[in-house]
């Protein structure tokens, strides 16, 4: 199948695309440490899969200094972290490209060795997630018992993300993408086997939702609906998540999002939910594209185990409108023009993923450079 699809322009916000073709959010580890700063390396691997007119949602970023919940993260909560992200941006800009900034609470995935003071990690309720937490120390612990956050503590959480919202603006970015997905806290509020809260962010599908709704409130009175997207993953099971029932839950807050007149809507497929932790291809699930698109009037990026011909026959359909791509991102930096050529990809490094340093990071070469 021809994949001309991909190369059609498209206009996201104010922010006009010349191809559909988007590098998606990926968690790298490569952040200078101590002060979880974007560095130079960090602004080679984004330059190297700029393309122009091309769109980049970078890094998941944490909004506070309790919202982190692996080593070697950046932030986007200090003065420093705002200026390292600077050197990013530019980059990106000078290849012509767009980048707008993931922005990122963990909630309950944590560990007290990345917590202010070594204290507990936070959530809505007081509820471990199952599996093994990454400590500072780059060992492998189980998740505590996180703490609950008090009903007083969270307007800190969403002038949290304002905050982290005026210092992307600061940074240069194009715009910020709220991270409302794969079990971390926000969704953590949103689902009910992680939020047994009898306040008013908990028990009903409206309550649950208000945290998401008022952090998108806040986020968008910083930038303006129309440079601010969010992602969601109705059907994933990362981290611990998933709902029993998503539909009526997802089929409400995706409602309530778009009134609000967002940029796009990020959408991550149920058969890549949680590959970035191994290879997964769920069989047999449904395409969370597909069954919100109807429900959603601007920009709708899919997002999980696309290749070219799938990619551009979901854009043909009219499930989406663009595609992003991460782990092929990953080991392909001029993915786009491969794509185009139907040229073959490489494949990636799976243990280089998150190992720091330029092997599996700045070291992949593009179509020219392997001749």
């Amino acid at each position: 199948m021809s994949t001309q699809a991909l190369f059609e322009p498209l206009q996201v916000g104010p922010v006009r695309l010349a191809h559909r073709v988007v590098m998606a959010p990926l968690t790298r580890m490569r952040a200078t440490v101590p002060g979880n700063h974007a560095n130079a390396l960090n602004a080679q691997y984004y330059a190297q899969r700029a393309t122009r007119g091309g769109l980049i949602i970078a890094e998941a970023s944490q909004v506070l200094p309790s919202g982190q919940g692996a080593p070697a993260t950046p932030g986007i909560h200090s003065a420093g972290q705002t200026e390292g992200w600077k050197e990013v941006v530019q980059a990106i800009h000078a290849k012509g490209g767009y980048v707008f900034l993931q922005l990122w609470h963990v909630g309950r995935i944590s560990h007290p060795s990345h917590q202010p003071d070594g204290g507990l990690p936070v959530a809505p309720s007081a509820i471990a997630a199952n599996g093994k937490a990454t400590t500072a120390q780059f060992t492998r612990e189980p998740y505590p018992v996180p703490r609950a956050l008090r009903t007083d503590e969270i307007p800190g959480i969403v002038e949290g993300y304002a905050q982290a919202a005026r210092n992307a603006v600061a940074a240069g970015f194009d715009g910020v993408e709220i991270h409302s997905a794969n079990g971390y806290l926000l969704e953590q509020f949103l689902q009910s086997r992680s939020n047994q809260r009898t306040d008013a962010y908990g028990g009903s599908i409206a309550n649950r939702c208000r945290l998401v709704l008022e952090v998108t409130e806040a986020v968008r009175g910083v930038w303006g609906a129309d440079r601010v997207g969010i992602r969601l993953s109705p059907f994933g099971v990362a981290n611990d998540s998933g709902e029993d029932d998503p539909m009526p839950l997802y089929g409400h807050l995706i409602g309530e999002l778009d009134r609000m007149g967002l940029a796009y809507l990020h959408l991550i497929e149920p058969r890549a939910s949680g590959a970035g932790q191994a290879e997964v291809d769920r069989q047999g699930v449904p395409s969370a594209a597909e069954l919100f698109r109807p429900a959603w009037r601007n920009v709708l990026i899919a997002a999980g185990n696309f290749r070219g011909d799938s990619a551009a026959e979901m854009i043909t359909r009219g499930h989406a409108d663009a595609i992003a791509f991460g782990r092929l991102f990953i080991s392909n930096p001029d993915l786009p023009a491969r794509l185009r050529a139907g040229a073959p990809l490489t494949p990636y490094d799976r243990s280089t993923f998150y190992a720091g340093g330029e092997k599996g990071y700045i070291d992949y070469p593009t179509m020219q450079q392997a001749g």
